[in-house]
């Protein structure tokens, strides 16, 4: 894989609209009243993107995306941490992958 200079000014770019969508939501919310609905929709935000991040993968997967999803599911239960479930389910698809390819 090679550089190509034409490639800074779309990172540029796109690390841009990343930051201002972020402040924009940021500075938006500045002007909503959380009230008790609007705090439970904002919480229940990540699990809903976390699912429509992992659903697609899991249907479309194979043995390894399921593996790693019991594998997800046992980790969050007994340690109730979203990091080390990510690092989990990884590290379980990557094995999982070697020995089957």
């Amino acid at each position: 894989m090679s550089f190509r200079p034409e490639f800074l000014p779309l990172l540029a770019a796109m690390a841009a609209a990343a930051y201002f969508c972020r402040v924009g939501g940021f500075w938006l919310m500045r002007f909503v009243r959380v009230t008790p609905r609007v705090e439970a929709a904002l919480k229940a935000t990540p699990l809903a993107v976390m699912i429509g991040i992992v659903l697609p993968a899991a249907l479309r997967g194979g043995p390894a995306e399921w593996l790693a999803l019991c594998a997800i599911a046992l980790t969050m239960r007994f340690w109730r941490n979203d990091v080390a479930a990510a690092m989990v389910g990884v590290a379980v698809v990557a094995v999982s992958r070697g020995f089957v390819v």
